[in-house]
């Protein structure tokens, strides 16, 4: 459900995940392979947007449609590129709820400021993106590395700063998600059911301490992914409609409230931050 808005489903998922009482189990690593099933419902949603993009690629490498691909390819660089070097603290350090909660607080902000500026606009469209537009956007994606910032989100508002109408960059948002997404969920798959269906470690358990549950079994993260689908597809169509006559500021409001209550939640000691 939150994949494709801009609320940022990593923290979505880390905040479930602490509410409810269970360990970080699968982390980084889970989260990427159940995104399979939101990176198959881009796939079909945006299926002849893409049809059309590699058929231009092959037959007129020259026009603005043949050259998007390898928009959305240079625009990719940045976060691969990042994802490698920040691997460690992406899986371990910036999961902590401080982490998540200030970047839903910050990015709500920015995120209702940059929505306001581009309000009233007719905006650009899509078929105006340029090379530099895409590096950019990019960068700005790259930045969902921090959970709690929302890769639809950071790129989306990127793209509103530079002029585009609220449409397109969504729909520019929702390309450029494809090879991000794909890239972290196969990287992880490999490791992560060797790690979700794998026994759990021996380990010494002080007197009285509560063991960690078991991890996910493959058929739990089965299901996951089938549901990521379903819900995935629903969110895209929704979120592209919705944007044609609304703008982004009701996501923002609610950022800063989960932002706030998830504070709240640490300080009060409810949640293990």
């Amino acid at each position: 459900l939150t994949e494709f808005i801009p609320v940022s489903s990593t923290a979505h998922l880390r905040i479930v995940t602490a509410l409810t009482g269970q360990h970080d189990t699968g982390g980084a690593a889970f989260t990427a392979v159940i995104q399979l099933g939101t990176l198959a419902a881009v796939l079909i949603y945006f299926a002849k947007d893409l049809i059309a993009l590699l058929t231009a690629m092959i037959r007129d490498p020259g026009s603005h449609e043949g050259r998007l691909p390898w928009m959305i390819i240079l625009g990719t660089l940045p976060i691969v590129i990042l994802g490698f070097a920040l691997k460690k603290h992406i899986e371990t350090d910036l999961r902590s709820l401080y982490v998540i909660a200030a970047s839903l607080i910050v990015i709500g902000i920015v995120m209702a400021v940059v929505d306001q500026h581009a309000a009233g606009r007719e905006g650009r469209t899509i078929a105006t993106l340029t090379f530099q537009d895409a590096i950019i956007i990019g960068l700005a994606q790259s930045m969902a590395l921090i959970p709690g910032v929302s890769r639809s989100g950071s790129t989306i508002c990127m793209a509103l700063l530079l002029g585009f109408a609220r449409s397109d960059a969504a729909r520019f948002s929702f390309l450029l998600s494809i090879p991000a997404v794909a890239g972290a969920g196969i990287l992880e798959l490999r490791s992560a059911l060797h790690e979700l269906s794998g026994p759990l470690p021996a380990k010494i358990v002080e007197a009285g301490a509560t063991p960690p549950p078991p991890p996910p079994s493959i058929a739990a993260m089965a299901v996951g992914t089938a549901v990521a689908f379903v819900v995935g597809y629903a969110s895209i169509a929704w979120f592209m409609k919705w944007l044609g006559s609304h703008q982004l500021v009701g996501f923002a409001i609610y950022r800063v409230l989960l932002g706030i209550g998830l504070f709240a939640a640490v300080l009060a000691g409810l949640v293990i931050p």
